[in-house]
C-alpha cells in the first residue's frame, strides 16, 4: 500500500522505508522514535535524500487518510539481536525464502527447533514490500546444529538457510 501510494515518488518511498524499518512515527510534522525526536537531516542521510524530500514525505504522509494513521502510529519494538548472538553465547538461523509470502515458513522452522528443544529468543520477519531480499532470522537461546540446515531447507519456500 506504502509504496503504491508513494510510487511516483522513489525517494519519498525511500524516507518511507527509512522509517518503517526503524519504527520511526510522522506526527505533528516531526519524525519521533517512540517519543524521542529524530532530526531530519538524520534521515535524510539514511535514506539519501536532501532534508527538502524528508520534509514533502512527511507532507504526504500528513496529508493521506491512510499513511498518517499508519506512520502515527508506528512503534521502535527494540534492538534486534542478531548482531549479539556471538556475544550473547546465542544461536542465528536465517532464512531466505523463494517467495515471501509462501505460508507457514515461521512455523516450520520454529517446530525444528523447538523439537531439538532450542529456545527461541526473538523472530524478526522483514516486510517482502519493503527489503529487496526478505528474510526471517531466528534467535535462539543456544548454538544452531549445523544438521537443522538440510531439514530448514525441505520446508516448502525456503530458497537458501544462514546459521551463525
Amino acid at each position: 500500500m506504502i509504496e503504491k501510494k508513494l510510487s511516483s515518488y522513489p525517494e519519498r518511498l525511500r524516507v518511507a522505508r527509512v522509517l518503517i524499518e526503524n519504527g520511526f512515527s510522522v506526527k505533528s510534522g516531526k519524525i519521533f522514535c517512540n517519543n524521542i525526536a529524530i532530526s531530519k537531516a538524520e534521515i535524510a542521510r539514511l535514506a539519501g535524500v536532501d532534508r527538502r524530500t524528508v520534509t514533502q514525505t512527511i507532507q504526504t504522509i500528513e496529508k493521506d487518510e491512510t499513511l498518517r494513521p499508519l506512520f502515527q502510529n508506528l512503534r521502535n519494538a527494540g534492538h534486534s539481536l542478531k548482531d549479539l548472538v556471538k556475544f550473547l553465547g546465542f544461536g542465528a538461523l536465517e532464512i531466505v525464502p523463494k517467495d515471501a509470502r509462501t505460508p507457514g515458513i515461521l512455523a516450520e522452522a520454529a517446530t525444528l527447533l523447538a523439537k531439538r528443544g532450542i529456545s527461541i529468543r526473538q523472530a524478526i520477519v522483514d516486510d517482502p514490500e519493503l527489503s529487496p531480499e526478505p528474510r526471517l532470522t531466528l534467535i535462539a537461546e543456544s548454538k544452531i546444529p549445523g544438521e537443522l540446515v538440510q531439514d530448514v531447507l525441505r520446508i516448502k519456500g525456503v530458497d537458501k538457510v544462514l546459521i551463525y
